[in-house]
């Protein structure tokens, strides 16, 4: 199963080191402390504070910027070849200083998904639907009111946390998701428990695919994050017209429950509101498993094209190498191919996307 991120710049104990560093345990004390004292304050001076502190996080990380500009000037040169995107992004495309501009507001966007991760066990359903205008309310509905089980699959994009609350109370029951233990056991335990507040049924990365396959198999829904690839389990297929490792897990889960999967959004507009809503993925062509495998992939990797064609400033995914030919100051990982026995591979949801 693969492990992956719980936000923009976190990592896995291997990539931290030792889990009981004094500096990574004051650190998850003090996002503890501040995420409490946060959750009690008013929002629009916290929205101000985050999208300044982005500020300082861009001018901070220049490797990570270099990530994100190299991504996202992918997206943009894809989507300017589509004849996609605002005006804006397609000039992203040969303007530097579009590009920049794009890179810049992406870490405004990182600042403000964990402000909502902080903030996420104080929203009310009600609250939160009268925020979200709704794209695709036919197929959100079939989707959550359904009755049966479905896979939500979502990218590292806009909001994860704040509509998982409207995926739990519409098909009312937690979901499940897996996610990975990060370096600091004080920011684990915070991820978990806001997570878990909002509905999120955690569970291990060792134990991922049997308690999907089983949450499934009770009738409940699950939920991932598949746009990234991160212990070469994924399977290459275009991007934006470039090859990329896509995890496998999604369609696996799929193809052996028999569950539909349903790409999902949240973005973020003014007056703090958001767009959202849900895709079904097309179910594939009879044939080999890999073929199968293969097709469901490709047909999510399009639904996140389309996705980011509204917003790729929002795709903190961006922070961390998507293809390999653009990884910076990272040795690519190699996918293996999708089989009978590959583990459900999918990167762990920060939280479940609706």
């Amino acid at each position: 199963m693969t492990t992956g991120s719980s936000g923009p710049g976190t990592g896995t104990a291997a990539d931290d080191g030792d889990a009981r560093a004094p500096g990574r345990t004051l650190r998850g004390s003090a996002i503890l402390t501040g995420a409490h004292l946060v959750a009690r304050l008013p929002e629009a001076p916290l929205v101000a504070a985050a999208e300044s502190i982005g500020e300082l996080w861009y001018r901070a990380q220049p490797a990570r910027a270099a990530q994100a500009r190299a991504n996202l000037g992918r997206v943009c040169e894809g989507l300017a070849a589509q004849g996609r995107g605002a005006t804006q992004v397609r000039r992203a495309a040969t303007d530097p200083d579009a590009l920049e501009r794009i890179v810049r507001a992406a870490f405004r966007h990182a600042a403000r998904y964990y402000l909502e991760v902080a903030r996420a066990d104080r929203y009310e359903f009600d609250a939160i639907l009268a925020r979200i205008d709704v794209e695709t309310p036919g197929e959100v509905e079939a989707a959550l009111r359904s009755g049966r089980p479905v896979i939500l699959i979502g990218m590292h994009y806009g909001a994860i946390e704040v509509p998982v609350i409207v995926a739990r109370e519409m098909v009312g029951h937690q979901v499940t998701a897996p996610m990975e233990t990060v370096g600091d056991p004080g920011l684990q335990r915070w991820f978990r428990e806001s997570r878990s507040r909002v509905g999120v049924n955690v569970v291990p990365i060792a134990d991922a695919r049997r308690e999907l396959t089983a949450a499934l198999r009770r009738g409940e829904s699950v939920g991932m994050v598949a746009d990234r690839d991160l212990t070469g389990g994924g399977i290459m297929v275009p991007f934006f017209g470039h090859p990329a490792p896509i995890p496998a897990g999604p369609a696996l889960l799929s193809i052996e429950t028999g569950a539909p999967i349903y790409v999902g959004w949240a973005r973020r507009t003014k007056g703090y509101r958001y767009r959202g809503g849900l895709a079904l993925v097309p179910a594939p062509q009879p044939g080999r498993l890999r073929a199968r495998v293969t097709e469901i992939t490709t047909s999510i990797v399009r639904e996140f094209e389309t996705l980011l064609a509204d917003g790729p400033e929002q795709w903190w995914g961006a922070f961390h190498p998507i293809w390999p030919d653009l990884a910076v100051g990272a040795k690519p990982t190699s996918p293996a191919p999708a089989g009978a026995d590959d583990a459900a591979t999918a990167d762990p949801a920060p939280g479940t996307p609706a």
